[in-house]
Order: structure tokens, then C-alpha cells, then sequence
């Protein structure tokens, strides 16, 4: 049986490790809504983005905990969240509603992000000011007393080329698209191909896996998508699920 928000274990596993980049505003009332859904359903939250795209669009990015997402999950994580959104009723207005994996770019919102992509190059906004500098570019170098360790290029002569930032201070975070991310990616998507239950729907490896057209702020979608219409007290919220 798996762990539930109110057991112990819950918080040490996977599911529970706490998000720490948030969101702020209606993406937050979203998140607070959606967060434990998909952790029931043995999902974990990466973002909620709330914009004006095609009318109003609210996005929720999910994964597996280890990471990986099919078009079947999006369509299972669809077909849970939206009941409770229609529900709870957190947007005033009607909008559509999209399910998406992380992208290949991602988002980086937990301290084990940071660690499981080691060695690759990443973007980091702090919410306040390190030595009068917000914004690092640079390799991941993991996690040290609750702080990411990134290396940086261009540095001054004698200066340390790592920088140390809280993570507490982290206000966005996600990895910079190179080719040994896509290499890395394409080599996941393969393997998950391979271990995969029969009969369960994938993305292409060769093709699901490169950059979304939307740009970095978007996550990936899927070829395969599900529709659904929900309506309550005259609003209606339309579900589209990519994987």
C-alpha cells in the first residue's frame, strides 16, 4: 500500500519530498487543489501555470516520481483532477485545461532535481540577491548542506568557479537545453520504451522527446490527447491531457 499524505513514510518517500520552487496567486490555489490528487494517484506536481493562452489555460506539468510521464498518465492525472477542480472552483472564468510531462528543458522545483540532474547545465533565479547577483548559469554540481553547488563559466581569476546557493533561496530553476540533455533524454525515453507494460502508450524516442515549439515555459505534449467537458454553475473547464 502506498503512503498517504497523513503517514510519516509518505514525507520520506519519493511522493512526499516538498516542492521548492511554488507558485503564487490562482497557480497557487490550483497547486494547494491539485498537489495531493496526484500524489494519490501515485503522481507529483512539478508546476502550475495559469495564463491567458487560448482564452485561459491552466497547465499542470506532472511526472512519475522517477521522472518519466506517458500519454496515459497525463490521461489518468486529467481524469482525477478535473472532478476536483470543477468542484473546488478555484478560477472565476472558463478555461481549458492541459496536462503535460516536464519537457526535456524542465523545471527544476526539488532538492533531488538538483542531484538527479548533476552534470548537466542549468539556469538558476535566486528570490534575493547572493553578493549582489541573482541570476547563475552553469553545470549542476548536486546538493551540500541544503544548497546547490553550480559551477560557472567565465569566472575572475582566483575566484571560486562554484557557487553555493540555499536552496531556500531558490525562486526558478530549470535545465538548459544542450546536446547531451537531448542525448540524455532520447537514451530515457528509449529505455522506458523498453521496460514498459504492454500495451502502454509511449511518445516516440526519436521524436516526443525533442523541445516543445511553445518554447522552455511549456512542457511536452503528446501526439496522443483526451478530451473531456465539465461544467458546473454555468462555467465550464475543457480537459485536454498531453503527455
Amino acid at each position: 500500500m502506498e503512503p498517504t499524505g497523513d503517514d510519516p513514510q509518505f514525507h520520506a518517500s519519493p511522493l512526499g519530498e516538498p516542492r521548492i520552487v511554488t507558485e503564487t496567486g490562482v497557480a497557487a490555489r490550483v497547486a494547494a487543489i491539485v498537489e495531493p490528487v496526484l500524489a494519490d494517484v501515485g503522481y507529483r506536481l512539478v508546476r502550475v501555470k495559469v495564463s491567458a493562452q487560448n482564452g485561459s489555460t491552466v497547465q499542470i506539468m506532472a511526472e512519475r516520481p522517477d521522472g518519466s510521464m506517458t500519454v496515459d498518465d497525463c490521461e489518468v492525472i486529467s481524469n482525477a483532477v478535473s472532478p476536483v477542480l470543477d468542484l473546488e472552483d478555484p478560477i472565476s472564468e472558463t478555461y481549458n485545461l492541459e496536462i503535460s510531462s516536464p519537457g526535456i528543458d524542465r523545471p527544476l522545483v526539488r532538492a533531488s532535481d538538483f542531484a538527479r540532474w548533476a552534470g548537466f547545465d542549468a539556469r538558476i533565479d535566486l528570490a534575493l540577491p547572493l553578493e549582489g547577483r541573482k541570476r547563475f548559469r552553469g553545470i549542476l554540481r548536486g546538493i551540500e548542506n541544503d544548497a546547490v553547488r553550480i559551477e560557472l563559466a567565465n569566472v575572475a581569476e582566483g575566484s571560486d568557479p562554484v557557487a553555493v546557493l540555499p536552496l531556500r533561496n531558490i525562486g526558478e530553476a530549470r535545465l538548459i537545453l544542450t546536446d547531451a540533455l537531448i542525448t540524455e533524454a532520447l537514451r530515457a525515453a528509449k529505455a522506458a520504451v523498453r521496460e514498459a507494460p504492454e500495451g502502454e502508450s509511449l511518445p516516440d524516442a526519436d521524436n516526443d522527446n525533442a523541445p516543445d515549439s511553445g518554447g522552455p515555459d511549456d512542457g511536452s505534449p503528446a501526439s496522443g490527447k483526451g478530451k473531456g467537458n465539465k461544467s458546473r454553475s454555468g462555467k465550464k473547464s475543457n480537459g485536454r491531457s498531453d503527455g
